[in-house]
């Protein structure tokens, strides 16, 4: 049977639009599932929308319609992204669907039948936009005597009745799992933030709000709504069928290999999650990564001040794959990146069309135009020609190690060096001068180029799907083909199999000039 490996997004709140944060993320997983599926694993990728809280009911209330009706509207904005990305995911959770509410209610009765709730009085400070409780020496003083969060957000001060989930007694154990897991949050400079929190001593956590209705019902007590973070943390395993812990997907698909998250939402998968589980008797995922934020042209993104990045216009203006590619390649994943067009048109231009795209367009055009549009022969290896060729098979284990612990951007430099050597290699070979020299040679040099090529394009094709199985085609590559067993199988392409006419993949990206 094949190995599992199972990957989600953060659900995504349903008060906005999509921006281009929602898409790196979902790009990020999408790129993991992808490259898990080809390398032989049973992938289940999840995302999905965050549809309760208070948050939600107010943004309703502000556009005229009740919640459900808005969470409808607002959620198929998301799957519509997810499609124009071209985004593979195995299943896409609401947060308002039966399902769900079943596997909360669940989790909460375990939690009370365990003892780790208990019903209290809260008094404190409370974020609407974050969602989040936040103790008095987090804050700071905003203006007109507001307070604001860590985060900016405004927050109000909230006394009601509330169930309170034990945190506090979480503190030890937690501190010992970190320790027992030292890749159980990446990358390290976030591991260390979350350590010093809970270092700092943990407060009982309040489940529960009786002042909005618009949420899950707290089994037997419908005048409290859970806590949202314990309502929309439980999605990941609602869809893997809990609370049946023998259903088959939550069997072979729990614990999760890596949430994948914004760093704005660490804390409360790092802390209150693994608590929450451990709590109910459940095994806490392996992994969660915490990304960073983009800024736009250096300046932070806001609504306020008009420059939030939409990545559907992005794509249509450079290119679905061109997109993808910057957004992986241009920043170390886990730090804040910076989106400038200039940036982004020298990636599609340098490292797209000059490099790689040139390589495969050099080489297929003269292997169409002296080779009878087919295969080349390969005749003996030099040792230069062995060089190559051992550098583009060893992509795979390579780009296996950087894509485990979520460096995206290493494995795409490993890919680009490869396609950069593979570029000097036909300078200096010259197949065109070969041609009238060395017939038999000309051919075993566009071999190694075209087997390379083949390399290059399957272990890229998770990163730009669309455009690596055009560069397939051209190499006349099997759909049965495209998997990481194949591009382990060296000499793959075979002599005088016909090929297409070649056509170029990536071509550079000229502005419109100014009306």
């Amino acid at each position: 049977m094949s190995k599992p490996y199972t990957i989600t997004t953060p659900i995504y709140y349903v008060n906005d639009s999509p921006h281009i944060g929602h898409a790196y993320t979902s790009l990020a997983c999408d790129v993991l599932a992808r490259f898990k599926r080809m390398d032989g694993y049973d992938v289940h990728f999840l995302t999905g929308t965050d549809e309760h809280g208070q948050k939600v009911a107010k943004s309703a209330e502000a556009a005229g319609v009740d919640p459900l009706t808005f969470c409808d509207r607002v959620s198929q904005n998301f799957r519509d992204l997810g499609t124009a990305m071209q985004f593979t995911n195995d299943d896409f959770i609401r947060t308002t669907e039966p399902r769900h509410v079943k596997a909360c209610q669940a989790l909460w009765a375990e939690l009370i039948k365990r003892g780790e709730i208990y019903l209290d009085k809260y008094a404190g400070w409370y974020a609407v936009r974050d969602e989040a409780f936040y103790a008095a020496d987090e804050l700071k003083d905003g203006p007109n005597g507001k307070k604001i969060a860590p985060s900016g957000a405004e927050c109000e001060w909230v006394e009601e009745p509330s169930y309170f989930f034990k945190l506090s007694a979480w503190q030890d154990k937690l501190l010992a799992f970190y320790e027992k897991n030292p890749d159980f949050i990446l990358p390290a400079s976030r591991r260390n933030e979350v350590i010093s929190f809970v270092k700092g001593g943990l407060r009982d956590l309040s489940v529960s709000r009786t002042t909005f209705t618009w949420g899950i019902c707290v089994p037997g007590d419908e005048k409290h709504i859970m806590y949202v973070w314990l309502d929309a943390l439980t999605n990941y395993i609602t869809a893997l069928g809990y609370p049946d812990t023998n259903a088959p997907l939550y069997k072979k698909h729990w614990p999760a290999d890596v949430h994948m998250v914004g760093k704005d939402i660490l804390r409360f998968h790092t802390v209150y999650w693994p608590a929450f589980l451990m709590a109910a008797g459940l095994e806490p995922p392996k992994r969660v990564f915490a990304h960073g934020w983009w800024t736009n042209e250096g300046q932070k993104i806001s609504k306020s001040t008009g420059n939030v990045i939409n990545p559907l216009e992005l794509t249509a203006t450079y290119g679905l794959d061109q997109v993808r590619y910057f957004l992986l390649r241009e920043v170390p994943f886990g730090q804040d990146g910076d989106y400038a067009k200039a940036a982004m048109i020298q990636r599609i231009n340098s490292d797209l069309s000059n490099n790689f795209g040139n390589l495969a367009q050099r080489t297929l055009s003269i292997i169409a135009k002296n080779c009878n549009a087919a295969v080349p022969n390969a005749g003996a290896f030099t040792d230069v020609d062995k060089a190559l060729l051992q550098r583009a098979y060893n992509l795979l284990p390579l780009c296996r190690g950087h894509l485990d612990v979520q460096a995206f951007n290493k494995a795409l430099d490993e890919i680009w060096a490869v396609s950069g050597e593979a570029n000097r290699y036909i300078d200096e070979q010259v197949p065109w001068t070969l041609k009238k020299t060395d017939p038999a040679r000309m051919e075993t040099v566009l071999y190694v180029l075209a087997e390379t090529i083949r390399c290059l394009a399957l272990i890229t094709l998770p990163f730009m799907p669309s455009s690596m199985h055009k560069m397939l085609n051209q190499l006349a590559v099997p759909e049965d083909k495209r998997n990481y067993t194949e591009l382990n199988a060296q000499h793959a392409l075979k002599a005088g199999t016909a090929l297409p006419a070649p056509q170029g993949i990536f071509p550079r990206f000229v502005e419109a000039p100014a009306a």
